[in-house]
C-alpha cells in the first residue's frame, strides 16, 4: 500500500454561498485516481465517513458490483422494484459485507425505492424491506406467518412470498438470488 502526506487547500466558497463558506480541496496522484479508473469521461467518486476517515472510491454500476461481490463467493440478490409494470429502482444487495448500489429508472423521487437518496445504506435498505412488510406489531402475525409458510418474521424471506405487496399501492418487488 502506497501512502502520502497531501494538504488540504482552503479557500472561500463565492457565488450564493455565506460570508464565512469555505471549500476544501485535496490533490490526488494521477496513478491513484487512474488505478481506480477515474478519467475525464468517468469522474464520479463515492466518499465514505465514519467519522474517522475518508474513503474514497469509483462509483461502479449496480452490475459492476454484483460481479465483483459473485467473484468473492458472496451472496448477491438483485431486488427490482416495480410500480405495476414499470421498473423503478434495481437494489444490488450484498448480504456477506451487508452493502448495495440502488439505480433509480424514474426521476420521480416518490416511486424510487428510497426516495431521493441515491447512496442508500444497509440500515436503509432494511427499513425499506420492513416498509414493504405486515407490521412486526400486528395482530394476528403468528396466524400470517404460518399462512405464507415461515415460522419466523424475516422481512426478506416474506418479501420472498408476497413480493412485498401492499394493499394501498401498487409496487411490489422480484427478488433475484445472482449467482
Amino acid at each position: 500500500m502506497e501512502r502520502r502526506i497531501a494538504k488540504v487547500n482552503i479557500s472561500s466558497a463565492g457565488g450564493t454561498a455565506s460570508k464565512n463558506s469555505k471549500t476544501h480541496k485535496v490533490t490526488l496522484p494521477s496513478s491513484w485516481l487512474a488505478a481506480l479508473g477515474i478519467s475525464g469521461n468517468h469522474r464520479e467518486l463515492e466518499l465514505e465517513f465514519d467519522g474517522r476517515q475518508i474513503i474514497l472510491s469509483r462509483l461502479v454500476s449496480g452490475e459492476e458490483f454484483a460481479a465483483l461481490g459473485l467473484e468473492q463467493k458472496h451472496d448477491i440478490r438483485l431486488f427490482l422494484f416495480y410500480d405495476l409494470d414499470i421498473l423503478c429502482t434495481a437494489i444490488y444487495v450484498d448480504f456477506t459485507v451487508k452493502k448495495l448500489v440502488a439505480e433509480n429508472y424514474l426521476n420521480d423521487h416518490i416511486k424510487t425505492a428510497f426516495g431521493k437518496n441515491t447512496l442508500p445504506t444497509w440500515d436503509d435498505f432494511l427499513f425499506f424491506l420492513k416498509e414493504r412488510c405486515i407490521p412486526k406489531e400486528r395482530a394476528g402475525l403468528r396466524e400470517y406467518l404460518e399462512a405464507i409458510g415461515i415460522s419466523e418474521y424475516d422481512p426478506v424471506e416474506i418479501i420472498s412470498k408476497t413480493a412485498g405487496r401492499m394493499a394501498d399501492d401498487n409496487q411490489w418487488l422480484e427478488m433475484v438470488k445472482l449467482k
